[in-house]
């Protein structure tokens, strides 16, 4: 049998294809992804059920790059703040996918791992079932936030002159949005581990 001509279409060569474009351009659609692989955009549905089903791919896709962590083996805190930075360097070089992942229930077994396993050090820390949930959106608010940050201009504010000092002078710190994006990450990841250090001191 005479091998084809272009590479067999498959689920991963779509949801690659698919990242790859919002990676450049922030968007993507069947008819786009399409022309990118040269083929119909029927043959796409051989494949991928809708645009859901596209984009629950694409976040397994990304978060397969998070490397497995032995939490069991690390202080509550260390674990939370080695999980944390895990998570986030899988949407450092994807931040315009962002927007498509919150924007949708997580169903992928891969990325629901991620969250049992905060889960688990947060109950070890000492958080009741009821406080888990807040705390895993909150270190959620700082991984998202922090990778939206790396599409940000790069003058975010631009007070008149004389006015609003107090911001004035701090922007003058500010570096590129890299620099900005990690050091905020940082800064409220551990102000994150701080405060859940003393709810759970004040109920001890």
């Amino acid at each position: 049998m005479p091998r084809p001509r272009s590479p067999l279409l498959s689920a991963d060569t779509i949801v690659r294809a698919a990242l790859a474009l919002v990676d450049a351009t922030g968007d993507f659609s069947f008819p786009r992804v399409a022309r990118e692989l040269g083929v119909s955009q029927a043959a796409l549905y051989n494949h991928i059920d809708n645009r859901e089903h596209i984009i629950e791919l694409m976040r397994g896709l990304v978060f397969s790059e998070i490397r497995h962590i032995d939490t069991h083996s690390m202080p509550w805190d260390e674990a939370l703040r080695t999980l944390a930075h895990e998570y986030r360097d899988c949407l450092v070089d994807h931040p315009r996918l962002v927007p498509y992942l919150v924007a949708q229930t997580v169903r992928d077994l891969g990325v629901m791992g991620i969250y049992e396993d905060m889960a688990q050090v947060l109950g070890r820390a000492g958080l009741d079932r009821a406080t888990i949930v807040p705390a895993i959106t909150t270190v959620d608010y700082l991984v998202l936030g922090s990778a939206l940050e790396l599409t940000a201009p790069a003058v975010v504010w631009s007070p008149p002159e004389g006015k609003f000092p107090a911001l004035s002078g701090a922007i003058g710190d500010l570096g590129p949005p890299a620099d900005r994006s990690d050091t905020a990450f940082a800064f409220g990841l551990e102000t994150l581990l701080a405060g859940i250090r003393e709810v759970t001191k004040a109920r001890s």
